[in-house]
């Protein structure tokens, strides 16, 4: 196809001739014979965006599930009327998300049996390490004896009902906002669920499994990690270890030191960098990919739960940029919010819900913030230029206005390997 009439972020008027890559860059192309054209009217032309750390199945899931975080429920009488009223899912269960203490307290089966006796309800942490079950719940993945009904994610002796998320449906959403890429973070994914994700999903997708970790602070084992490290690496597979504390971060960089570095090895989330890691981390030569969009989200809980002298330590990107890590952002949907534009304002502003600045010194420039959703890896960022994929996001703005608003609902169509995917109407 040929896209007439944009513009690049830096302001050049261009057309461009895009098929499975981007084959010509240039002012008037003339249309081709069967060539599909697109007018961008002026509007800007950007690679297609590429959301580095997210849960597909997850994120499909959740569009059929109650959301029951702090924004939705207030009290412990409001939650108990969200599910009560939730609409139950093909095998008769409740499926909740995005639950955190500040809302009714810590859960147990004993509160949810409280809360909604009789129905089979699952209740995930907004962190997405636990589920809280409650007694039918229990008795459905055959624990009814289970102490307190609160079950790892990742723990495989227990299963929750299969059910088929609605990845289309994900997809589209997406597509609306001008992703074009995504690299799915779920761990322990098997080569048929990588490529039925592929298959199922207009982004390119890219996975991390079988190199994704998640680390628990109550069972932290140098020794084990570096092996397990060594290991991969033996393989030919990067890792990629999920840290969101302070403890995780500096056992993950002690292990990488002893073991050994993969180049495209990755930290996740590096939700807490302590002043003192930063130069181990620069060091290390290893990429942070991590997720301003939870300031916006969850700062005013982090301004109540974090000592004030810990404020700056929280989701860095710019003194990790000036430090020379290799940065790049994600939203990690459905734990946040799949909004890739939200998340870079969130990196700008660096504003909680309730308005305060939280780490002003972290703010980056908007593009930059920008480049860091585009590319398929940290440190690779894309450019609209021959050879480069045919992935791209049009939107109904001057550059200057781009930057200015970073605004999903701006995007005016989305090309994927050189065909529309979505276009506003």
């Amino acid at each position: 196809m040929l896209i007439r009439r944009g513009v690049l972020l830096d302001g050049t008027p261009a057309d461009i001739r895009v098929g499975a890559e981007v084959v010509e860059v240039g002012a008037g192309l003339a249309v081709r014979s069967g060539e599909t054209e697109y007018d961008a009217a002026g509007g800007t032309v950007l690679p297609g965006l590429h959301d580095h750390h997210v849960h597909l199945r997850a994120a499909a899931a959740v569009l059929q599930s109650v959301r029951v975080g702090p924004g939705e429920v207030a009290d412990t009488a409001g939650l108990a009327t969200l599910l009560a009223t939730a609409t139950r899912d093909g095998q008769g269960w409740v499926r909740a998300v995005g639950y955190h203490e500040s809302v009714a307290g810590p859960l147990d089966r004993d509160v949810l049996d409280a809360l909604a006796p009789g129905v089979p309800v699952r209740v995930q942490h907004r962190s997405g390490v636990q589920w809280t079950l409650n007694t039918p719940a229990l008795t459905r993945v055959g624990l009814p004896d289970h102490p307190d009904g609160n079950l790892r994610s990742a723990d495989h002796s227990w299963a929750l009902p299969p059910a088929e998320p609605d990845l289309a449906s994900l997809s589209a959403t997406l597509c609306r906002y001008g992703v074009t890429g995504v690299t799915d973070a779920t761990p322990d994914l098997g080569a048929g669920d990588i490529t039925d994700l592929q298959h199922r999903m207009r982004q390119t997708v890219r996975c991390l499994a079988p190199g994704k970790r998640i680390l628990h602070d109550d069972d932290l084992d140098l020794d084990a990690l570096t092996r397990w490290i060594r290991h991969t690496h033996a393989v030919g597979v990067p890792v990629a270890l999920h840290c969101v504390t302070a403890a995780q971060l500096v056992v993950t960089l002690e292990a990488l030191r002893v073991a050994g570095r993969h180049p495209l090895d990755r930290i996740e989330h590096a939700a807490v960098v302590p002043d003192g890691t930063l130069t181990d981390l620069a060091a290390a030569g290893i990429s942070v990919v991590t997720q301003p969009n939870f300031v916006a989200e969850r700062g005013d809980q982090y301004l109540a739960d974090v000592p004030q002298a810990e404020h700056h330590e929280l989701w860095r990107v710019a003194s990790l940029l000036r430090a020379g890590v290799p940065v790049a952002l994600s939203t990690d949907a459905p734990f946040g919010d799949p909004d890739p534009w939200a998340a870079m304002r969130a990196a700008v502003q660096r504003r909680t819900p309730s308005g305060t600045v939280l780490g002003p010194d972290e703010k980056i420039p908007a593009a930059t913030a920008l480049r860091l959703f585009t590319g398929h890896r940290p440190g690779c960022a894309a450019r609209v230029e021959a050879g480069a994929p045919g992935d791209l996001c049009i939107v109904s703005a001057s550059p200057a206005d781009v930057l200015a608003e970073l605004d999903a609902t701006a995007v005016a169509a989305t090309v994927i390997a050189g065909e529309v995917a979505y276009e506003r109407g």
